[in-house]
């Protein structure tokens, strides 16, 4: 029989023994479980993009990534990512050249602010890119000027006024060679559909000739006034002329179409628009995709924000029938669709020269993530519903705005999906 001391001195034993290495693991680095212990089984890709969020993003899963932009801001030739984040500070990843993307706190500063849009331009001319933020209920816009080597200084006294920014473009208006920002504004001042709803009224931002990367404010002077209620803005040049024009999305309004003068002062010709249904539109893209060498103008549309349902959420496009108007060929062009859609780009996923559609979607009343929407441009402006040939399942989320260029360095663009909470997620495209 063991003596009775014979317990004791074996538990002494196993404490000193294993005293070190208990001393060993209180120093090692936490374990992530979310890469802890197993093999990361690749999603299986389609032949268009692969999912790489998993690998390739930092999870943030809850994040409000409203929208985002890809330029190479540290000059190593790689794409980086800027990314807008609601009731939060905005982000910088920067890229190791495949497409994996690090992230760098603070390089926005740390005031949390409700971001809705990013866009960016050489302001101040100095060669290097600089980033335009506009945020919503706190209403302070922000300018960040780059110094080429990854590092912004905030700027944002430069900007002359603030708003409930919804809305955000950036161009030469009046021809002069230097950036300037169109910014589309809101009037919310409440929630639900009783809420009342303040005017509101768009901000031009023109480039000072005389001091590179300050801004004159010609809201007054040059656009039309009244209660503008602006959720996105999209310049381009829709009558031919050479210069920008504005197409302005409303979440409470009939769209607008601006024309430009040529020096910046817009006039409004929303007349050549057809609206055949009320619209709670969310984001506007311009493109040709008609292939008649035209501007043609999409407008992603919701049901309502995330309250009962209202109005028809069915994405629409407006076809240029050549002589100044635009005509609401929806119904024959577009898959139907009753999911509300706050977002979504015009790119050519399967490299055929015609440029096809990656719709985001959400389930309202709601506000259920779903499954990114692809559609397929035939070459002539009609579109088919080719997502379960061309997206990752695993594509899931409330799909926000989008970014796209070339990350991997494989001549092709590649797609953040922003996730309104959700995270945001990452196609690289794939083997064809």
């Amino acid at each position: 029989m063991p003596t009775p001391f014979s317990i004791p001195l074996l538990a002494t034993s196993l404490v000193l023994l294993t005293a070190p290495h208990a001393a060993t693991a209180q120093r090692a680095e936490p374990r992530d479980p979310a890469t802890d212990a197993f093999e990361l089984i690749k999603e299986a890709p389609s032949p268009v993009f692969v999912d790489a969020t998993a690998t390739h993003v930092p999870a943030a899963p809850s994040l409000h990534s409203t929208d985002s932009v890809f330029v190479d801001v540290n000059g190593d030739g790689h794409r980086d990512v800027v990314v807008s984040v609601e009731h939060g500070v905005n982000r910088l990843y920067l890229n190791d050249g495949s497409g994996k993307l690090r992230y760098v706190p603070d390089a926005f500063g740390r005031t949390m602010r409700d971001n809705e849009h990013v866009r960016t331009a050489d302001f101040n001319g100095d060669g290097h890119t600089d980033m335009v933020f506009i945020s919503e209920s706190d209403e302070v816009h922000q300018l960040f000027l780059g110094d080429g080597k990854g590092g912004f200084t905030e700027a944002s006294e430069r900007l002359p006024a603030g708003s409930q920014g919804n809305g955000l473009a950036v161009g030469d208006v009046d021809g002069d060679g230097l950036p300037d920002i169109f910014i589309g504004s809101t009037g919310e001042t409440g929630h639900g559909a009783d809420a009342p709803v303040q005017a509101s009224r768009s901000l031009l931002f023109l480039g000072d000739a005389r001091r590179p990367g300050y801004f004159i404010d010609a809201s007054a002077t040059h656009l039309p006034q009244g209660d503008a209620q602006t959720e996105g803005v999209a310049l381009a040049d829709i009558d031919g002329d050479g210069d920008l024009d504005a197409v302005l999305a409303s979440p409470a309004h009939p769209n607008r179409l601006l024309i430009n003068d040529g020096r910046g002062r817009f006039n409004d010709q929303s007349h050549r628009l057809e609206l055949k249904v009320p619209m709670e539109t969310r984001e506007v893209h311009v493109a040709d995709v008609t292939g008649d060498g035209r501007p043609d103008i999409l407008f992603f549309n919701i049901t309502s924000n995330n309250a009962a349902w209202d109005k028809d959420p069915q994405t629409r496009l407006l076809v240029n029938d050549g002589k100044g108007r635009f005509r609401d060929e929806t119904a024959e062009r577009l898959p139907a669709h009753t999911f509300s859609s706050w977002a979504g780009t015009v790119v050519d996923f399967n490299h055929d020269g015609h440029p096809d559609l990656l719709v985001g979607a959400i389930q309202v009343p709601g506000f259920v993530p779903l499954q990114l929407r692809a559609w397929q441009n035939d070459g002539s402006g009609h579109f088919s519903d080719v997502t379960l040939a061309v997206v990752p399942g695993i594509t899931v989320g409330r799909s926000w705005s989008m970014g796209q260029g070339d990350l991997d360095g494989d001549g092709r663009p590649d797609v953040l999906i922003g996730g309104w909470g959700t995270q945001a997620r990452l196609l690289l495209t794939g083997g064809r």
